[in-house]
């Protein structure tokens, strides 16, 4: 069992990572003192897998349950999927002191934490984390959003949870195409902010891949640690934080030029990753070590390195939509070397459209 602070004055919370920690939920949120109504927002995948133990822990803490289903994956990040939410908030007499407790990968908390932030100006918000991904990056850091049809993550607010509960046994559940997008992430925060982290992970390929869940705890810690500490200096993306970018410039666009429909999220990313990775080189930033090390573990793992199905035209368009843009210009994070990280504004179009063209 581990216990990450996040130190953010009064939105400071607890990251909770241990196995079996589902079971626990009812009695963590009745530490923090909050009102009796949990709202359990979760999708039918999940709720069939992990829906019931979570409900009953609640209730058996003294929690009245309103269970709240949405539709799985990035489908539930819509507008009319969050109107749905906040109608069942007010049909079940919820106000302020209520609870939205997230149960899901990325998506869903995603969408419950937009909704508690804008139900009644904010409301209490629990992040249960069921997928790798949203363990060790989506549930820390109170980033909220649902999409916008020309824009991932377009509309959205920062809105910290109170607690984030992490479960690494629940891993051992998920698809493997699923489980390998979680990796992508992973190994980001190895690329950009801790050279030792990268290389745990580079001799631990057959371990992960395994899900041995000795070796997922320490992982899945390290990532938390790692993010914790980037949102505590850097809470609202001013800059800092844009390094937990790295690879999501490219992938993201990707993502919005294909209809979300081709790629999983870290598969956009690790495609991302190559892309930038190239960039960096051709831009004289980065090396072609470092490059290679990236592209290495990310195929090692199983994660796609090229081959992009998009014109990449359409990508650089949907790269003007990026939310780092200032004044028309796109910001880049570079990995100039394993563990170090640089941020640079107005990198001109055509690298990226040439990177592109290299990775259909």
């Amino acid at each position: 069992m581990t216990d990450i602070p996040v130190n953010l004055g009064s939105r400071s919370y607890r990251i909770h990572v241990a196995s079996g920690a589902l079971g626990t939920v009812g009695v963590e949120l009745a530490k923090l003192r909050v009102g009796r109504k949990a709202v359990l927002v979760s999708d039918p995948a999940v709720t069939r897998l992990h829906g019931e133990p979570v409900a009953e822990s609640l209730r058996a803490a003294g929690f009245e349950v309103i269970k709240v289903s949405v539709p799985e994956g990035e489908q539930a990040k819509g507008l009319e999927t969050a109107r749905e939410v906040w109608n069942q908030l007010l049909d079940a007499g919820c106000d302020r002191t209520a609870t939205v407790v997230a149960l899901g990968g990325g998506a869903v908390g995603d969408l419950a934490g937009f909704v508690a932030a804008t139900y009644m100006r904010g409301m209490n918000f629990v992040q249960v984390p069921t997928t790798l991904l949203a363990q060790v990056d989506a549930s820390i850091g109170g980033k909220t959003a649902i999409d916008h049809p020309r824009a991932k993550n377009l509309i959205g607010a920062f809105h910290q949870p109170r607690l984030v509960i992490v479960d690494p046994l629940v891993l051992t559940t998920l698809p493997d195409r699923e489980f390998r997008s979680g990796l992508a992430e992973v190994i980001k925060h190895g690329i950009v902010l801790d050279a030792s982290y990268f290389e745990d992970l580079e001799v631990n390929v057959p371990a992960l891949l395994g899900r041995d869940l000795t070796t997922l705890e320490r992982v899945v810690a390290g990532s938390c640690r790692i993010k914790a500490r980037i949102v505590e200096r850097d809470e609202q993306e001013a800059e800092l934080r844009w390094v937990l970018n790295y690879g999501h410039t490219v992938g993201h666009a990707l993502e919005a030029a294909t209809g979300f429909q081709v790629w999983t999220h870290g598969e956009a990313v690790s495609l991302g990753i190559a892309a930038e990775a190239r960039l960096a080189e051709r831009l004289g930033i980065g090396s072609s070590a470092a490059t290679k090390r990236q592209l290495s573990l990310l195929a090692a793992v199983g994660l796609p390195v090229a081959g992009i199905q998009v014109e990449p035209a359409a990508a650089v368009e949907a790269l003007s939509r990026d939310k780092k843009s200032r004044d028309g210009r796109i910001s880049f994070v570079f990995a100039p070397d394993i563990g170090s990280f640089r941020l640079l504004s107005d990198v001109p179009r055509e690298a990226v459209l040439e990177v592109l063209k290299e990775l259909v």
